[in-house]
């Protein structure tokens, strides 16, 4: 599979002048409640209404959707307002279901990703479709597999085909239910500009306050549109509720998003600039969660220091670090000048978190 113009015409066709915005409740809970988010939603920026029927709980016990039933839901909101539907579909038995139904774009969800024999049975049961596919990120941050899940559909002749950047899981406490990591969605985007990209804020958030940054985020990195699940009563929500929106507060995230517009060639370098500028601000951020982390590594060393008596500055171990650092930023050429005075940056630091430990 090699990129190509073609990757985004099924997008392209239609004609939207903002982001392609998804919208709708992370489950699909009963008729009147699809129809009453599906109403909300007619006369914005949303162009496709979404709900989930087939819900793969990370743990059973959950609420694992409505299944079956709610795709006459879906299909009694299109015919109602005229919005597009999608759903998630895990096996061949969800996609003959769905094309039944007539459902107009599929997504294939992040555990069905992890796994290339479930993606090619969904692969082979749609092969030779025209509805456009959408597949997230596999749960673990892993490109080739995200790109594997893409390659076993074009190999199918599904030729509409876009990803669905969810984040990823994580054993450390962040801010996010699952880490964005950017830089994988950045290179994924590299290698396939064409192929259009849409952010999942809500699964990355895991609460939605933070929805609007991580939209604009994606903006800035020329992303194509948003999935953003959306409740009339997202507290009350029989599923994340903590992560979903009110049809209101979509239409404000929307209304205060600032979209760049490529007019000219002037435009088009004020927008390639923003973007390489969000890249490196994206990396900065993740230069100040390391540099955090390793403090509080110092800090329990030092703590282990002052238990043991041991001094603070262990000058053969530092020479160590330093003459290690040397070696690796020259593979990456980075100057020993910048080095030194990096690292001598951040051992001063590490000393002075230890010295507080001493303190104490």
């Amino acid at each position: 599979m090699k990129n190509n113009k073609e990757l985004r015409n099924w997008l392209d066709e239609f004609n939207l002048n903002h982001p392609l915005t998804i919208a709708g409740p992370c489950s699909a809970e009963t008729e009147d409640q699809v129809l009453k988010i599906a109403h909300s939603l007619k006369d914005t920026k949303a162009t496709v209404f979404r709900a989930g029927l087939w819900k793969p709980r990370t743990r059973p016990g959950n609420f694992e959707g409505v299944g079956s039933l709610g795709l006459k839901w879906l299909q009694k909101a299109k015919q109602e307002t005229g919005m597009l539907i999608t759903t998630e579909v895990a096996n061949a038995n969800h996609v003959e279901l769905a094309l039944k139904h007539d459902i107009d774009i599929l997504w294939i969800g992040a555990r069905s990703t992890v796994s290339p024999f479930i993606v090619q049975e969904i692969a082979e049961a749609l092969k030779g479709t025209n509805k456009p596919v959408l597949i997230k990120n596999p749960v673990n941050p892993d490109l080739s597999l995200w790109l594997g899940a893409v390659e076993r559909f074009y190999s199918c002749n599904i030729k509409n085909l876009g990803v669905i950047h969810r984040g990823f899981s994580t054993y450390e406490k962040t801010n996010y239910r699952n880490n964005p990591e950017w830089q994988i969605a950045i290179e994924l985007q590299n290698k396939f500009p064409d192929l259009p990209l849409i952010l999942d804020p809500s699964h990355i958030a895991g609460r939605r306050d933070i929805i609007f940054d991580l939209c604009q985020t994606a903006l800035g990195l020329n992303y194509d549109g948003f999935m953003v699940e959306t409740h009339h009563d997202p507290d009350n929500a029989w599923s994340d509720a903590a992560q979903q929106v009110t049809p209101s507060s979509l239409i404000k995230i929307i209304k205060d998003l600032k979209i760049r517009k490529i007019t000219d060639h002037a435009d088009e370098y004020k927008n390639n600039l923003n973007n390489l500028r969000t890249k490196i601000n994206l990396v900065d951020t993740q230069l100040l969660d390391t540099l955090g982390k390793r403090m509080n590594i110092a800090e329990e060393i030092g703590v282990l220091k002052k238990e043991n008596n041991v001094a603070v500055l262990q000058s053969k171990r530092w020479n160590e670090i330093l003459e290690k650092m040397i070696s690796e930023g020259k593979k990456k050429d980075l100057s020993e000048q910048f080095i030194l005075r990096v690292y001598k940056a951040i051992h001063q630091e590490s000393i002075n978190h230890q010295q507080s430990i001493f303190k104490q």
